[in-house]
């Protein structure tokens, strides 16, 4: 009997990843030479903060999932090696953190991200 293998990349595992309570998960679907390109007030659209490589996304990921606050997938498309998503985040203090991404996928894996992120001030 065979069985059909789930691919790594998914709106489903996507969102597991995003609002579980560690970032392993979202740090595993990233491929070993991703890069992840940041815009937002400190790092705006001609100096972006850029990634390279899983272990600084991780470190990152690391980080953000080891403050206090949640994080949830509002919604996601995939198609073809794209995918494009929207994460709203919220700290105890009701202070807010919207970001929208877009993604390039190979082989089940991110291997580009454009994030673009704003929050309460």
């Amino acid at each position: 009997m065979t069985t059909a293998a789930q691919p790594a990349f998914g709106s489903d595992t996507l969102r597991r990843g995003i609002e579980a309570d560690t970032s392993a998960m979202l740090v595993s679907l990233y491929a070993d030479d991703a890069e992840l390109r940041i815009v937002d007030r400190n790092t705006q659209p001609s100096h972006p903060k850029v990634l390279h490589g899983r272990d600084e996304i991780a470190a990152v990921l690391d980080d953000v999932y080891s403050r206090d606050m949640t994080h949830s997938l509002e919604a996601c498309v995939v198609q073809g090696d794209h995918a494009a998503y929207c994460e709203s985040c919220r700290y105890p203090d009701g202070v807010r953190v919207l970001s929208e991404s877009m993604l390039t996928l190979r082989d089940g894996k991110i291997t580009g991200q454009t994030m673009i992120q704003a929050w309460d001030e």
